[in-house]
């Protein structure tokens, strides 16, 4: 995994998951939950799961007896999620690396990844480890982020960061939003040994539910305040006011709105 990925750790997943989350990622996982329903599934995977969103929406809409197995390769993030269960559902979460999966060949039916191939090294060998796990007539679902451009609240958080360290400015944003065209996702796809992709572009038009989280997450809910520390005659705290003023002027008034995008894949071996 990425050195950005593997940094998701202590405070981050609480502000990922209250304040990143109803903002960016609610809405695209009910809709790649939505991919599930009604099929006879009996043996899931979900990768990079973080603190399971996607996780709890898979588990209300697959078949009560199917196995769901959420990994991630942060324990704090599985913390987290861990708690969005009852002890009697089935579901296993597991510490993995999606490069190098601990499963045996033909192991899942379904393997699912919300928003995190744009984190893994080397996309290809991610790509030939899901088409490893999967029976011949499995698919592997998942989405990726737009442009910076496409998604202007991560153009906005680069450039408050950008503004307080203008000579190295803190790098995480063109991490998620780097994966953008899918002509190269599905080169990638292509060379990970898939043959059948079809994908979706989903744009949406969000309500920030609550501004300040969100801005407060947008520093503190992934390693962007870690470099601001490293950096240092800056406080965090600072840059997430900055953050909060910032959303006013380019989203205000209240309700404030902003437009997302994102790219659901579906992919099959043959």
């Amino acid at each position: 995994m990425s050195e950005q990925a593997a940094q998701f750790v202590g405070d981050i997943p609480h502000h990922y998951e209250n304040g990143l989350g109803p903002n960016i990622f609610h809405d695209y996982a009910d809709l790649i939950a939505d991919c599930c329903k009604g099929k006879d599934l009996s043996d899931v995977v979900e990768l990079a799961a973080g603190t399971g969103i996607l996780s709890r929406r898979l588990r209300d809409v697959l078949p009560p007896d199917a196995r769901l197995v959420v990994t991630d390769l942060n324990t704090p993030m599985l913390d987290l999620a861990q708690q969005k269960f009852d002890p009697s559902e089935t579901v296993e979460f597991l510490e993995a690396d999606a490069m190098d999966l601990p499963f045996s060949d033909s192991a899942f039916d379904l393997v699912m990844c919300q928003f995190g191939v744009m984190f893994f090294p080397d996309k290809v060998a991610s790509y030939r480890e899901a088409a490893r796990v999967l029976r011949p007539d499995g698919c592997y679902i998942f989405n990726s982020w737009g442009a910076l451009d496409d998604n202007p609240f991560a153009r906005m958080g680069h450039e408050v960061l950008g503004s307080f360290f203008p000579d190295d400015p803190p790098g995480f944003y063109m991490v998620p939003f780097h994966y953008h065209d899918p002509q190269e996702v599905i080169a990638d796809l292509t060379a990970g040994g898939w043959q059948d992709v079809e994908y979706e572009t989903i744009e949406l038009n969000k309500t920030i539910v609550d501004p300040r989280a969100f801005a407060t997450a947008m520093v503190f809910g992934n390693p962007s305040a870690d470099a601001i520390r490293e950096r240092g005659g800056v406080k965090p705290e600072d840059v997430a006011e900055t953050m909060f003023e910032a959303l006013n002027t380019r989203f205000g008034p209240a309700p404030m709105t902003m437009p997302l995008s994102a790219t659901t894949y579906c992919c099959r071996m043959s």
